[in-house]
């Protein structure tokens, strides 16, 4: 009698797998692989919005690394391979259980993220309105019908914060840094940082005369044709520095300069909409960027800045009794940082929703950073000219 009939014998037949078994064998060795390096090594992003032209393109493939900023660790592990936040094919079956949420924890990286990077990051604020199940929608109704009517007219989803809306935007202030903008141009700790020659801000144009071969400017897709005159032959248009210096060698045309909004003209939903302080997306600031172990004071004044950040990001209950504020129960003359945040702007400046609209973003929020383009497809061009060739394997700066 074998007593050891558990021990498998050395000289008994492997058995044959089936061709089925093989198959699924293969199946989720794939599946399991794909998702590691999705979750802690790479991952390719399509860019749906112009918030960032010139830089990047409607249409634009890009791999975004999770390597550079250190891999963040999945805070809601159950859920189906790969899909964001809703089942493929749907527009509202969650693809995750939020039953099991994680602590945010992140692995070393090689660097830290630094001014100018181009960051993928989800959604801040978590406000998504439901019919449009895209959070750019949420802030351009926002703009347009103010945040309480929004809310009223719109059912708001709040998903866990890796399962929110992806971003995508240029980090222009990293922790502890002093932001401000006047007249459209960021201010950096006291220095002026122009945009780039891809970076997008409205252009007022006046032309000598409308008698010109209009094919001149087909290269710069300002499309006139679609722009209201605001001046007799005068149109405001959305231009790069790069173009606007061009525009400026044609015989035709007068003058071009930069049109930002005027400093006291507030649209809705500006950071923090707060009544003292009339910014817009233009002129805003000076503002200091929380960072790690950063003690704030507590008033009137500092509140409407960090008042989010306190409460959401970081886990605090925040509430004002007799004009003395309450963190967790506890009267609050000042407040110390448990997390770094950014600041992030889209190159795009007058068609972006970013940190103008909801403020900070905090550390637990980043994906990681856009590397390369590998492929660019231009949805209204013709047969031929679909793929933008230029671009491929393009470098993002």
């Amino acid at each position: 009698m074998n007593y050891k009939f558990w021990q498998r014998k050395k000289d008994a037949p492997k058995k044959k797998k089936t061709k089925t078994r093989e198959w699924v064998d293969a199946i989720v060795f794939a599946v399991v692989a794909a998702t590691i390096i999705r979750v802690f090594f790479i991952e390719a992003y399509t860019i749906p919005s112009g918030s960032m032209e010139r830089s990047l393109l409607i249409g634009d493939f890009l791999f975004v690394s999770k390597v550079n900023y250190g891999a963040r660790i999945p805070m809601t592990p159950v859920a189906f391979p790969f899909a964001h936040h809703t089942m493929p094919l749907t527009t509202s079956t969650k693809a995750y259980w939020d039953g099991v949420q994680w602590k945010y924890h992140r692995l070393p990286g090689l660097s830290k993220i630094k001014r100018n990077d181009v960051v993928v990051f989800n959604f801040p604020e978590g406000d998504t309105v439901a019919v449009e199940n895209q959070a750019e929608s949420y802030y351009a109704l926002v703009r347009s019908m103010g945040r309480e009517q929004v809310r009223s007219t719109y059912t708001i989803v709040d998903r866990p914060v890796d399962k929110r809306e992806n971003f995508i935007k240029r980090c222009i202030g990293i922790p502890g840094d002093v932001i401000s903008m006047k007249n459209g141009i960021a201010n950096v700790n006291g220095k002026d940082e122009p945009l780039k020659s891809t970076g997008m801000m409205p252009y007022r144009i006046e032309f000598k005369t409308m008698e010109f071969n209009y094919a001149a400017l087909d290269e710069f897709n300002l499309n006139l044709g679609s722009v209201p005159a605001v001046a007799a032959n005068t149109y405001i248009v959305d231009a790069s520095p790069e173009i606007a210096e061009k525009l400026k060698t044609f015989d035709f045309v007068k003058s071009v300069t930069l049109s930002p909004d005027p400093a006291g003209a507030v649209p809705g939903g500006v950071f923090p909409n707060d009544p003292n302080r009339v910014w817009n997306r233009d002129n805003f600031g000076p503002i200091k960027i929380p960072s790690k172990g950063w003690t704030v004071n507590i008033d009137s004044n500092t509140m409407p800045l960090y008042y989010r950040a306190i409460r959401t990001y970081e886990g605090n209950k925040v509430e004002q009794k007799a004009g003395v504020w309450y963190i967790n129960d506890k009267p609050a003359t000042s407040y110390t940082f448990k997390m770094d945040y950014y600041w992030m702007m889209g190159d795009n400046r007058h068609n972006s929703a970013d940190s103008r609209y909801w403020g900070f973003v905090p550390e637990d929020h980043i994906v990681g950073k856009a590397l390369f383009v590998w492929m660019s497809w231009d949805s209204t061009a013709s047969f031929l000219h679909k793929i933008r060739w230029s671009r491929l394997f393009m470098g993002i700066h």
